[in-house]
């Protein structure tokens, strides 16, 4: 009888996990809303998510599309439809595989590194030192941080999206001899409202996902160096879980409100 049990034990975890992370989600709402607001520091960790990763997501953007283009060339040519490489690269990149992959990325340089910084000051009581010293450590380090990531990552995504298709429109070059101002004005011609707007929404989402969990896992650090390294992990987890079901939702509604 102990795997009921340790089920019902896991399941009763992790919806109050759910519990406190909504609780910590509804701390930020009433801190980021009330005075003073943290400039210099949200300042900071912007450059720190977007410009620290934009070498990182730059080759992932350009990885993806050679890859990409090379694995979906042979197929369109045994159907004699490769001139539709460029609208399909471009709609499938823009929609869906840009935004996701994208945003993996940065769960696990951006998520992992937030949880581990907080964890570890909160191991080394810095952050109950700010407490004590009459500061607000929540404003200062857990609203900067998920701003930085909620406006920074539609920033990245978009950058590497177009990075993605500079990519692919150079294999589109080399093997099928295809200009690339022929190349970007398919991409444009294919690409319409529908496929943008629902992408940058739920960019805006996967940012505020990645920095509400880090925040979340490392703020709440358990004492020791371990749980340094438990908050880093387990916020790459949740996360890339996370992520996942937030695109699954955006799909769904995009469907309701645009012809996909």
């Amino acid at each position: 009888m102990p795997k009921p049990t340790s089920i019902k034990s896991r399941s009763q975890s992790f919806f109050i996990e759910i519990g406190d992370l909504t609780l910590f989600a509804g701390q930020f709402f009433k801190e980021a809303f009330s005075l003073p607001f943290e400039f210099k520091e949200l300042v900071r960790q912007c450059y720190n998510v977007g410009n620290r990763s934009l070498l990182l997501v730059g080759v992932t953007g350009f990885i993806l599309g050679l890859v990409f283009t090379l694995q979906s060339r042979p197929t369109l040519m045994e159907f004699g439809a490769e001139s539709w490489m460029p609208s399909m690269v471009g709609i499938s990149i823009v929609r869906e595989i840009g935004p996701v992959i994208i945003a993996l990325i940065c769960a696990g340089r951006v998520g992992s590194g937030i949880g581990a910084e907080l964890g570890s000051m909160r191991v080394t009581e810095q952050i109950d030192a700010m407490e004590v010293s009459g500061n607000n450590p929540f404003k200062y380090l857990v609203v900067t941080r998920i701003l930085a990531t909620t406006l920074m990552l539609p920033l990245l995504i978009i950058t590497g999206d177009v990075i993605a298709l500079l990519g692919s429109a150079i294999i589109e070059n080399l093997k099928g001899n295809v200009s690339f101002v022929l190349y970007f004005n398919q991409v444009f011609d294919a690409l319409k409202y529908s496929d943008i707007i629902p992408a940058t929404i739920k960019s805006i989402f996967f940012g505020f996902a990645i920095g509400l969990v880090g925040c979340y896992k490392g703020y709440n650090c358990s004492k020791g160096t371990v749980g340094v390294g438990e908050a880093s992990n387990s916020a790459v987890v949740y996360t890339s879980m996370l992520l996942f079901v937030i695109d699954f939702i955006a799909v769904f509604v995009s469907d309701i409100f645009f012809e996909i």
